[in-house]
Order: C-alpha cells, then sequence, then structure tokens
C-alpha cells in the first residue's frame, strides 16, 4: 500500500493530525482527530471487553491450564520516585545516542546504519536513517555528492558493504553524518535516559524531582496487596490496565509508530512460579490470535521469540507479536505487542530493592556502602495460598500493547484502492478502508434517496432509533454514490437508504462496504439487523 496516500487520508478525514499543527508542529506527538479518536476508543473498549468484561471465571478457556479472574485498575501517570528506581528504569532504561557536531542533530545510535564505499582511493561510510530501497539510494546520493559525482558516473562507486548499523564502525573519523557534509562530525555514542523528568510542588529542587510514567505496569504492580485485599481474587489473576505512558524517544519516526506519548493496554497475570510456563504459552497464542481475530491477516503478522541476548536480564521468555508495517524495508516487522515472562523479578524488587542478575540467580544490587543500592517498599508482597497453606512470591505474565501501533496497524491493514463502477456504470477508483466492525468508528451510516417525498423524514427517525446504540452518520447532501464513496473511506461498514420503495413497504436497502452487496430490510428491524451483522451473527440473505 502507499504509506503517504494513507497519511494524507488520515488528515483529510479526520483520524490524526501533527499536535500543535499550526505552530509548526512538535515531533513525536500525535493529536486524534474526530474518527481517530472513536478508532482508538473501539480498540480499547475492544482489548478491555474480550480480556475483562466479558471473560467468564468459571470457565476454563481453550489452551488455558485452569479457570482464572481478571480484574482492572488505572494508576497515575505521576508515581513515587523510588518505583523506578527500584524497577530498574532510572538506570537501565536508555538508548544510545550521537550528535553532530556539524548539523547539531542527535540520532539513535543502532537506528543509524551505512555502507562502506571508496572512490579514487578516499574509503569512507555514508550513513542515512532511511530503511528498505530508500535507504540504498539515499546513500548513493549522498556518496555521489560528497565525490562530487554526477548521477552518471555512479558506477565509479567501489561498494565495500551491504547496509550495515552504525554500531558495527569503531572509528568515527571516515563517518560522513546522516546530514553532513564532513566527515567525522559524530560524536561517540553515550547514554540518554528515556523518562520525562518532571517536578511535585511548588519548588524544582532535586528532592522534588519525579517522571512521567515510561510503562504502566508499575502502577500495577505497587497496587498487587492493595487488589489483593480490596478484593476475593486467588490466583491465577490479571490485572488490566489502559493508560498513556512517556518515553523521550531520541529519534521518534514512522507517523505514530514510535511516539513520545503513547498509550498502552497491559495485562500483568499473576501466577504460581511450577504453572507460569504453561501461562507464558497460552498468553502467547491469545495474544496473537486476538489481532488476527480483527482483520490483521496472517501473512502480514508473526509471533517471534526473543533471542537469548535480547531478552531483559530478569526475563524468563519473550515473544512480540508483530506486524510488517509498509513503511518499513521488505521483510522487517514492528512490534505490535510484547509477552515476557517475568518471574518474580517485579514483585521482589518493590518489595526488597533493585535486583540484577548474578549467574542464574537475581539479588540486590548494592551500592559503595554494602547496603542495597535502592531500597524497596519493605511491605510484603507474597501471596498466601489459604487451600495449600502455602506463601510464596507469584511469577508475572506481561502481555503489553500499544493502542497507537494497533491503530495504525488496523489502519495500515484496512486501506486498499480498488476499481467498482460509478452509477454511470464508468469504473472509477474507489479508497476503502476495510475496517473491522466492531473497530470502525462509525457503524451504520443513514441515506434519504433525494430530499423530498418524506424520505428525509422517514431517515431521520431511522437514524434517531440507531443512534443510542451505535455511532452513526446521517447525510442527504449530494449523490448517494459519491455518499457511499465518503463512508467507504472512513470505514464504514454497512449503509442504509431510504428510497421510494420505502414509501410503499416500509424497507431500506442496507449496503456492505467490502462486498457492495445490497438487500431490503424492514425499517424497523435495523437496529437488531446492525447489531448482528457487527456481532457476525446475521446471515445476509441470498
Amino acid at each position: 500500500m502507499n504509506m503517504d496516500a494513507l497519511v494524507a487520508l488520515c488528515k483529510r478525514r479526520g483520524f490524526l493530525f501533527q499536535s500543535s499543527e499550526i505552530y509548526g508542529g512538535i515531533n513525536g506527538f500525535w493529536d486524534y482527530g474526530p474518527l481517530g479518536v472513536e478508532l482508538k476508543r473501539n480498540i480499547r473498549e475492544a482489548w478491555w471487553y474480550d480480556n475483562v468484561t466479558s471473560h467468564n471465571e468459571l470457565v476454563v478457556p481453550p489452551g488455558a491450564p485452569s479457570a482464572f479472574q481478571m480484574v482492572g485498575i488505572d494508576s497515575t501517570i505521576i508515581m513515587h520516585p523510588q518505583v523506578w528506581k527500584c524497577s530498574g528504569h532510572y538506570d537501565l532504561f536508555h538508548d544510545y545516542m550521537v550528535d553532530c557536531r556539524e548539523t547539531k542533530k542527535r540520532y539513535r545510535y543502532d537506528q543509524v546504519q551505512g555502507r562502506w564505499v571508496e572512490y579514487n582511493g578516499q574509503r569512507i561510510f555514508v550513513t542515512t536513517e532511511a530503511v528498505g530501497d530508500e535507504a540504498l539510494a539515499d546513500v548513493e546520493h549522498k556518496a555521489l555528492r560528497f565525490f562530487n559525482l554526477r548521477s552518471k558516473e555512479a558506477d565509479r562507486l567501489v561498494w565495500h558493504s551491504p547496509l550495515v548499523s552504525l554500531t558495527t564502525v569503531e572509528d568515527f573519523s571516515q563517518v560522513l553524518a546522516p546530514d553532513a557534509k564532513t566527515l567525522g562530525t559524530l560524536t561517540p555514542p553515550r547514554e540518554f535516559n528515556l523518562m520525562f523528568k518532571t517536578y511535585v510542588g511548588a519548588l524544582s529542587g532535586e528532592e522534588n524531582v519525579a517522571f512521567l510514567r515510561p510503562e504502566t505496569a508499575q502502577g500495577i504492580f505497587v497496587n498487587f496487596k492493595n487488589v489483593l485485599d480490596s478484593t476475593r481474587v486467588k490466583i491465577p489473576f490479571g490485572i488490566a490496565q489502559v493508560g498513556k505512558s512517556f518515553r523521550n524517544e531520541i529519534t521518534p519516526r514512522y507517523f505514530t509508530f514510535r511516539s513520545r506519548e503513547f498509550e498502552q493496554m497491559e495485562i500483568e497475570f499473576f501466577c504460581r512460579p511450577e504453572t507460569s510456563r504453561a501461562w507464558y504459552e497460552y498468553w502467547r497464542q491469545r495474544r496473537f490470535n486476538w489481532y488476527i481475530s480483527l482483520g490483521l491477516a496472517s501473512e502480514r503478522l508473526r509471533l517471534r521469540d526473543h533471542s537469548p541476548d535480547e531478552l531483559s536480564h530478569y526475563s524468563c521468555g519473550t515473544a512480540d507479536v508483530e506486524y510488517a508495517f509498509p513503511f518499513l524495508a521488505p521483510g522487517d516487522f514492528g512490534e505490535l505487542e510484547g509477552i515476557a515472562h517475568r518471574g518474580d523479578f517485579d514483585l521482589r524488587s518493590h518489595m526488597e530493592g533493585k535486583l540484577i542478575r548474578k549467574g542464574n540467580e537475581l539479588v540486590v544490587e548494592l551500592g559503595p556502602d554494602g547496603q542495597p543500592k535502592y531500597r524497596g517498599s519493605g511491605k510484603d508482597l507474597t501471596y498466601f495460598d489459604e487451600e495449600t497453606r502455602e506463601r510464596f512470591i507469584p511469577h508475572v505474565i506481561e502481555p503489553s500493547a500499544g493502542a497507537d501501533r494497533a491503530a495504525l496497524a488496523f489502519l495500515c491493514e484496512a486501506y486498499a484502492e480498488d476499481m467498482v463502477p460509478d452509477e454511470k456504470g464508468v469504473p472509477t477508483k474507489r479508497v476503502v478502508l476495510r475496517l473491522h466492525p466492531r473497530l470502525a468508528p462509525i457503524k451504520v451510516a443513514v441515506f434519504p434517496l433525494v430530499k423530498k417525498d418524506g424520505m428525509p423524514e422517514i431517515a431521520q427517525r431511522i437514524y434517531a432509533d440507531l443512534k443510542p446504540h451505535f455511532n452513526c452518520f446521517y447525510d442527504e447532501k449530494g449523490a448517494v454514490g459519491r455518499r457511499y464513496r465518503r463512508q467507504d473511506e472512513i470505514g464504514t461498514p454497512y449503509c442504509i437508504t431510504v428510497d421510494s420503495q420505502t414509501l410503499q413497504d416500509d424497507t431500506v436497502t442496507v449496503r456492505d462496504r467490502d462486498s457492495l452487496r445490497q438487500w431490503r430490510i424492514k425499517a424497523d428491524d435495523c437496529v437488531e439487523v446492525i447489531r448482528g451483522l457487527i456481532r457476525g451473527t446475521y446471515v445476509v440473505p441470498e
């Protein structure tokens, strides 16, 4: 698909806007417009409904080791600073960056790639931030410009490597930075903490420092005991949360894929240590299937296990649900959701202090004085099993999804251009968003065929009947074919049209966005038919 066309559609039809656009925008922040806010809300609600609201704790789901309970919380964005010290974010949550002394631009070290090239005895490493074929073209263009060659002289360049990461280069003196004109302008890589710092209270001293949360998970862990004491949940059980997180990304990129403000949908699932592996396998497959059930094509979706060198120091296993976004190089995938087996790392850390791995064990990290570097809360976060009379620290399985990345993936998957006949039978291009009906911002549009003969009054009555149940749209302007096209472009799955036959037998036409099929139903049945279509329980007549 054409990513530029999708981005243009998102702005034109009110899905996404650049934040603070009238002031030139701010990189890494995006505003959701009238349709975008509905799409993301539908994603959040589908996730919450499928994982929490509709969950039956009395039934063992297919593939699950046993029945379990699910509850939710909503924790604050700003938490006690000690939370982030014990969790490891304060010390470990960083990327490496390099700066260009010539252009004053900053780059994430592992996202810059390039090629070694030689001309007239000089060998340099030309870098780019582009990906795929664009990266190759960009590197060649920069090499030609550096060596003062024309495009027709490209065959005089001798390439000594494919595209490789800047991390493979030890000496930066022969590196041409992505936007530089001279060599050797990049600084050595250094750590860059990704947490946004702020201050709590009237003073801005170090004693008042706080951080915007970089993830929602820690709010669940520090409330583990509160949930146990205030509810009747028993292990195994999950705590779900949806909320904003903030990461000061060095180089936000790829539309909304990598942003500085984003929304997460996370579950922390607590279980007995001996059953944790089975629960990990259950959640990784369940979360993968969820995306397929909502319309992501299985050939563009994969479940990838992390290699040992990718795993976090506390992880017993992690798998990512990944999607082949069109802005990535062919064959590359981007993360939608991570499912991590976190062991007992988090609850132990908030009890005892920051943990590090030594050999095969997690131990409390000590400072120069031999005391814990960052002290935990000292609170008892163990679980007592009343049936077995055992006390233990639960293991945790964490499915962590991004609502913004999910919205982007569903938009990419849904966008299509096809040729359909217009009202005169002439083939014309149709832009359509084939969003799953559960996710579509508008579920149904209602049209009177013409603005006379009482048709608008009937259409408005049907619209009024539908409105309490679904997000609907009423339109009586322009030819009905153009009205259909407008709804196709924003992903509305169904349209109801009042026409001359309605005046005779009180039936209306229902049109399906994807198949373009049309059939007639009683006007009084519109609510139940649309509900059945969205749920997948209504059978379209032949």
